[in-house]
Formats: C-alpha cells, sequence, structure tokens
C-alpha cells in the first residue's frame, strides 16, 4: 500500500491511496482544474482513480469531489447527513455512481478494507477512515476537535497515520482570527492543535507505526518546527522523521512496507 497527498490544509484536502490497482480519493477540496493538476504531479490520471471518500461536506473538502466525480464518472461514499448537506454541490444530472455508507460499517472497495468512524466536528455527519489491504493499516484523521476512546481504538497499531495538527494553542489565541473564529476552531468541534494531537498519539500503540504525517496546518496558526517538536517529543524520535503535509505541495508517494 502507499499513500500520497494533493495538498492539505483550510483551503483544500485530498489524500491518495494505492494497493496494487485501487486507486482511491479522499476527500477533493480544489476546483476541477487544479484537481486533476495535482492528480497528474503523482503520476496518475482520474480516469485512474476508482473511488472518492467523502470525510464531511465543508467546501476545503468536497469543493471539487461531485466536479471531478461528474466529469469521469468514479463512485462516492458518503454518509447520509453529508449526502444531504452537500447536494448543493452536486449536478443535476448525475454520472456517477453514489454510496451511502454507515459511519461505525466497514465495507471494500477493490483491494482495500475500509473502516470508517465518527469524529467530533461541526458538520452534519462527519466520518474519517483506516485503509487496510490484508497486511498494513493506514490510519487518517484531521478535522476532529477532540479525541474519544473510540477514535484512539481505531487508530492504534496503524502502519502509517495522517494525523491533525491544525495549530499551536498560544498562536490562535495570539492571531488575527476573530473571536468567534478562534472559538470554533479551538472548540470541542474545531480542530485538533499541536498538543492534543500529540497526546492522542501516545494513547496509541505505535509498535508498527512506519509513517506519520502531520497534516491540515493552519498557515496563520502554526509552523511546522512546532509540529515536528510536539510528535516526535510523544514518539521519541528524531523531528526530521515527523512527515508535514503542506498546503501547495500536500507530499509525495509514502510506502508502507
Amino acid at each position: 500500500m502507499r499513500f500520497a497527498s494533493l495538498g492539505s490544509g483550510s483551503t483544500g484536502n485530498g489524500l491518495v491511496i494505492e494497493q496494487d490497482s485501487t486507486r482511491l480519493l479522499l476527500d477533493c477540496g480544489f476546483g476541477l482544474r487544479d484537481a486533476i493538476r495535482r492528480i497528474a504531479r503523482l503520476g496518475l490520471q482520474p480516469e485512474e482513480i476508482n473511488g472518492i471518500l467523502v470525510t464531511h461536506e465543508h467546501d476545503d473538502h468536497t469543493g471539487g469531489v461531485f466536479k471531478l466525480a461528474n466529469r469521469y464518472r468514479i463512485p462516492v461514499w458518503l454518509t447520509y447527513g453529508t449526502y444531504i448537506t452537500s447536494q448543493k454541490l452536486m449536478p443535476k444530472e448525475l454520472e456517477f455512481d453514489l454510496h451511502i455508507i454507515d459511519s461505525h460499517q466497514p465495507f471494500s472497495i477493490g483491494n482495500l478494507q475500509i473502516q470508517p468512524y465518527p469524529v467530533p466536528h461541526d458538520a452534519r455527519e462527519p466520518v474519517q477512515f483506516t485503509f487496510e489491504d490484508g497486511k498494513h493499516k493506514l490510519g487518517v484523521l484531521t478535522d476532529a476537535g477532540t479525541s474519544t476512546p473510540h477514535i484512539e481504538a481505531t487508530l492504534s497499531a496503524c502502519d502509517a497515520l495522517v494525523l491533525e495538527c491544525n495549530h499551536d494553542v498560544d498562536m490562535l489565541h495570539n492571531g488575527p482570527y476573530v473571536r468567534s473564529l478562534k472559538q470554533r476552531v479551538g472548540g470541542r468541534l474545531g480542530h485538533l492543535d499541536n498538543e492534543s494531537a500529540a497526546t492522542l498519539l501516545g494513547k496509541l500503540d505505535n509498535r508498527k507505526l512506519q509513517h506519520i504525517v502531520a497534516a491540515h496546518l493552519s498557515e496563520k496558526n502554526n509552523h511546522p518546527a512546532l509540529v515536528n517538536t510536539a510528535l516526535s517529543r510523544t514518539l521519541g524520535c528524531e523531528e526530521h522523521w515527523i512527515g508535514i503535509a503542506s498546503q501547495q505541495e500536500g507530499f509525495d508517494w509514502r510506502q508502507i512496507k
């Protein structure tokens, strides 16, 4: 299994997961032309994507999902709550198959087994996912205001982990956002800060962990060096071992062996 990012942050998110001939796109918060360009940067064409999974309805995750799906007839999987709140983005004539998923029920697409799990976020029915190929497990967690025992159980024993480190608490408090936005971002239904992400990480079984990539960093309220320090301290590893997903470049393919 391998995985790569189209970009990660407040203006657009997308993650590609590949196992043999199965290629899935998790979210697409980019315009159609930009999404195609970012997919090509990874050596792929949209026609090679077998499915798009959607975590929740916010524009930085769904902005390009339905245009891409309609243009290339790519099936889409999402919860009922996300479906209801995303209808304004959908074309009148759907050229793709739409699959409604249960936030707790596992399912398979091609060679990948997928486990959705609910997360606390200010959306209608948000989920995140783990992906398994029978040998390895990739966990993804972004857009969650706090951890839960269920999140920690789901993300334990991953071989690779993409983990939200949205903001530094002090930078958010002293930053340019208005008070209401600061409260939303830092609240229970907002986004994980660096120390909360590190605390969550410390509760997981990380004995198999080959890759960790910090994602959804705020460009105004965080800095990669702060993320590296927080996560490396928890794992007891060198700071440079912590990967960072950027807004513009995402990150290149990472292989799970």
